[in-house]
Parts: C-alpha cells; sequence; structure tokens
C-alpha cells in the first residue's frame, strides 16, 4: 500500500487529502517508480482543484525522480533498480507510481532526487518561451519574473543561446539574476525606464512569467513585434492586446515541451542547466508546502520526499 495526494472535488488545497492507494502493477509499455523527490510547481495546486465532478478524484504532481521498483512489457531499456526522473505524469505527490516509460528518464548521477524532480516542468516551459520568441545569438531580451523557477531557467538557456536578458526582479533576488546571467532591474513604478537604460539598443522580445498589467504593458510599449512577446501567466491580455500565451494543456505546447525533455535532462546531466533548491519537505506537509510556495517568492523550488 502507498500513500498519495488527492484532489476529491473542484476547490482550493481545503479539497486535497494524503489517501492510501493500492499502485497499480505496470502493464504494457509502463514502469513503477518508488518515488525519493516529488517536484513542487504552482500549476500543481492550481490545476487540481479545476474540473467538473467527474474529474474527481484527481492524483496530484506532474514530476518526480526515484527508483524503479518494477517494469511491464515494452518499457524500453528501463530495469529495476534504475535512479530516473518522469515528466509529465499524474499523481506524482506519492510515495510510489506507475506510469508510462515514454515519460521517465535516466537520472544524471550528478543531480540530487530533489533538483531532478525540479527539472522539467520549468525547464520545458522556458524552453517554449524562448523557442515560440524566436530567441538567438546576439538578441536583448526582457524577462519578467526573472529570479522565479521559469525565469531562472530562461536565463540559462538564454545565454547557452547567446542572448543578453533584462530580467525583472525584486532587488532582493538581485543576486539570483546576476548569477544565473541577467541583468536585473527593479520592478514597480518607472519600470520601462529603468528597462530603456539597461537596453540602449532596444529588445527584440519579451517573456512573461508574471503574468500582472506592468510587465504586460512595459512588453507592449517595448516590443515592436508582438508575435516576439510571450506570456505563461495572462492569457486574457494575450487575447486582447494580440501577442502569445502558451500553456501546458495546449496541443501544440505539450508537443513541442515533450519533444525537449532528453535535451534538458542532458545539459543538466552536464552542469549546463542547473536547478536551484529552496526547501525541502515531508510529503505529509505538503499543504504547507503548498500554501508557502503559493504565498511567497521562494528563491529556488521546493521538494517533497515520502
Amino acid at each position: 500500500m502507498a500513500k498519495h495526494w488527492i484532489a476529491s472535488r473542484p476547490g482550493d488545497l481545503d479539497v486535497f487529502s494524503f489517501e492510501d492507494v493500492e499502485v497499480a502493477a505496470p502493464q504494457h509499455g509502463e514502469v513503477t517508480i518508488a518515488v525519493r523527490a516529488a517536484g513542487m510547481n504552482p500549476a500543481d495546486a492550481k490545476h487540481a482543484g479545476r474540473g467538473t465532478a467527474a474529474d474527481f478524484p484527481k492524483a496530484i504532481g506532474y514530476e518526480v525522480a526515484g527508483v524503479v521498483t518494477a517494469v511491464g512489457p515494452d518499457a524500453g531499456p528501463l530495469a529495476v533498480g534504475d535512479e530516473v526522473l518522469a515528466f509529465r505524469i499524474s499523481g506524482g505527490w506519492a510515495t510510489s507510481v506507475t506510469v508510462p516509460a515514454r515519460d521517465v528518464f535516466a537520472k544524471p548521477e550528478s543531480l540530487s532526487f530533489g533538483e531532478a524532480a525540479n527539472l522539467l516542468l520549468a525547464g520545458s516551459t522556458a524552453a517554449e518561451m524562448l523557442h515560440v520568441t524566436h530567441v538567438s545569438e546576439g538578441d536583448t531580451i526582457l524577462v519578467h519574473g526573472a529570479s522565479g523557477a521559469v525565469g531562472v531557467s530562461v536565463l540559462q538557456q538564454a545565454a547557452l543561446l547567446g542572448a543578453r536578458v533584462i530580467g525583472t526582479a525584486s532587488e532582493k533576488s538581485f543576486d539570483v539574476v546576476r548569477e544565473y546571467g541577467g541583468v536585473p532591474v527593479a520592478y514597480g513604478e518607472g519600470l520601462e525606464r529603468r528597462v530603456r537604460d539597461a537596453a540602449p539598443d532596444g529588445l527584440v522580445a519579451a517573456l512573461d512569467c508574471v503574468g500582472i498589467d506592468e510587465a504586460v504593458d512595459v512588453s507592449l510599449a517595448l516590443v515592436a513585434d508582438r508575435d516576439r512577446i510571450v506570456t505563461i501567466a495572462a492569457a486574457d491580455r494575450a487575447k486582447a492586446d494580440g501577442f502569445v500565451a502558451i500553456a501546458g494543456s495546449m496541443p501544440t505546447s505539450k508537443a513541442f515541451r515533450d519533444s525537449v525533455r532528453e535535451g534538458l535532462v542532458r545539459l543538466a546531466g552536464e552542469g549546463r542547466l542547473v536547478v536551484p533548491i529552496a526547501r525541502t519537505f515531508p510529503l505529509a506537509d505538503a499543504l504547507a508546502a503548498t500554501e508557502l510556495l503559493m504565498g511567497q517568492h521562494p528563491g529556488g523550488k521546493f521538494v517533497l520526499e515520502p
């Protein structure tokens, strides 16, 4: 018998519960993973309570790292005892989970389980933001929310492309932006002027990880081509103002993000893509961890450990 977190019905954190579950034996193309670390993302909480009654109970958690304990037929080269990470899956906030083998990758030895469990949701989102805005060598771009999980991955991946990043953040997070190659500017009144000062030759793209009106307004003012403005958090503004919005639920986004997973794992294994960890919590304390994650700027990823 395993334990997992579920959302029992539509709602907020009050509908989450930590339940016993019988983990299904792996079938064709599946493996079972003993979870050593589960990643935490705002999307976990935001998506878990959405849907109609027919969608529930809904298992929570999109990414994990752990050890393979059982392998179904035709599950590729995976074997019992392999250390792995998995994304995009359902039900990762658990002690054990059975998942499609196509979503499972060998964990680089250089990564901790916590780092591996937090790599791919933020990393693939960042990769898609750079992809849809056609960022390339020599570009100067603006990233709103540069010290957050997606923003930090954008900073690193943009640097690998040879792009220069102006990153908005609070002043207390400036060192984070600098550490990963960005030029920090403080958000708040006067942001447009500060960005212009930091990028006197102009910007070719803007990537919004926060979704507030200030970020959108400054992006529209400073980037002429609206096809090179993207948001992951302001879909309504994108529709109204004619720029790009992406989300993991969109078929094109899902296909792209799935296609880059293996490459991101390789970059992380080579030390060229870092996953900063802020805090680790027992799996049983997932609700308290989620409240902290949603209510502050953690300065790195949160990990749940069974």
